[in-house]
């Protein structure tokens, strides 16, 4: 096992099996009933379909949920099958999320939903791509641009799936870069209260972005969930991309340094310390590790040299000339550009089978030219910035299967 492998404690334990022995679940939990929608009309519970499962295969039918796979989670630039994309991520915080809520008494379908939706609205290369977009759109409109808002943007307003407030509440409030000790949810929903939220995001940030607090104990799971699915994980990947031997990472003396350890671990201690209670806590010695381990991973990997030049040298200035393009497609209204053929087109084929229709017109050009940058794929960007600007000299460098001896 790993370093310090911790378990349950015993009357938690005893408890949790009690509980799952005789169906008992937690009062604070979210009910498939009490699910909210903006289309009161449509997707009512059933047995067959409760509220969030219904959700869940919504997110999962969804056009752009398949892009998940070839988006950057991390490492951008390795031909590397093993090393995370943000698929796989998406999927970790799912199982390690519907673990920890088993064994609270929560909805796991409503974890399910959130954790599968958290990041369809992330861009391409990762939160660098999404800082280079945010700048563009700043610039242009003094609208900031989150992948957790856009998350919500995609599945509330672009394909218009009729998704729960509880759900989209949780996607919104996600954010795993901000780290607490305790998550108390406001256990408090409302559509207009969350569309001026979503707004403030829009026009303030990361300010607005670090007030907002889940309203459910299972976007609060999700929200921690989301930590503790990347820093041991991208660790493994650092160590695969050879950017530093194992041997070289600090192990924390309360949550290891595997990756297996640290789920394992922050695993134990939520449950140890939020069973029965109406909000999520972590000890005091699982925060400050959590957060010493998220401060070396911020030194050693998000900020890797290596891949920071290339993306501020190549794909920052490829993301200025796509968008300024797309831009200009649309002002000149020119339908033989593919913003029109595999963005505008693509979301109208998307809504279709839901008799909804999404009015392009009435959206403004930069956000227009946002929604698409945003769904790409890594590769389709790349392919698109060549297909623009077939005579660049722009290219970028990835490394191969065979480096390092391994060929």
């Amino acid at each position: 096992m790993g370093l310090n492998y911790h378990k349950l404690d015993k009357a938690t334990e005893e408890q949790i099996q009690y509980n799952l022995d005789n169906g008992i679940l937690s009062p604070y939990r979210s009910k498939d009933e009490d699910a909210l929608r903006r289309d009161t009309i449509r997707d009512k519970h059933t047995v067959l379909r409760p509220s969030y499962i219904r959700d869940t295969e919504k997110i999962l039918h969804l056009p752009l949920y398949n892009r998940y796979n070839d988006k950057t989670q991390v490492f951008s630039f390795y031909l590397n099958d093993d090393i995370t994309r943000r698929g796989l991520h998406m999927q970790l915080v799912s199982r390690i999320a519907r673990n920890i809520g088993r064994m609270l008494g929560l909805n796991l379908d409503l974890i399910e939903a959130i954790a599968l939706g958290h990041d369809v609205g992330h861009t391409p290369f990762g939160h660098t791509g999404e800082s280079f977009l945010s700048e563009l759109l700043f610039n242009e409109t003094g609208r900031y641009f989150n992948h957790n808002v856009h998350s919500v943007r995609v599945l509330d307003t672009l394909y218009r799936r009729n998704l729960s407030l509880q759900t989209l509440d949780g996607i919104l409030c996600h954010n795993g870069e901000f780290e607490l000790e305790e998550y108390r949810p406001t256990y408090s929903l409302d559509f207009d209260k969350f569309d001026e939220s979503v707004e403030n995001c829009y026009t303030e940030g990361g300010t607005a972005i670090k007030k907002l607090i889940p309203a459910t104990l299972e976007g609060c799971i999700v929200r921690v969930c989301d930590v503790i699915a990347y820093i041991g994980k991208d660790r493994q990947d650092m160590i695969k991309a050879k950017l530093m031997p194992d041997d070289k990472i600090f192990s924390d003396e309360y949550i290891g340094s595997s990756n297996a350890d640290m789920i394992n671990n922050l695993t134990v201690d939520i449950v140890n310390n939020s069973l029965g209670k109406d909000h999520i806590k972590l000890s005091p010695e699982a925060f400050r590790s959590l957060a010493a381990v998220k401060s070396e991973n911020s030194r050693y990997i998000y900020r890797n040299k290596t891949e920071e030049k290339q993306l501020s040298e190549a794909v920052k200035p490829m993301f200025r000339e796509v968008y300024y393009k797309l831009l200009g497609d649309l002002r000149r209204k020119d339908i033989s550009s593919l913003i029109y053929k595999h963005h505008i087109d693509f979301i109208r084929e998307g809504c279709r089978y839901y008799d909804e229709k999404w009015d392009y017109s009435t959206q403004e050009p930069n956000q227009i030219v946002v929604d698409y940058i945003a769904s790409m794929t890594d590769d389709y960007f790349i392919e698109l910035y060549k297909h623009l600007f077939p005579d660049s000299k722009r290219d970028i460098e990835y490394h191969s299967y065979f480096e390092n001896g391994n060929s």
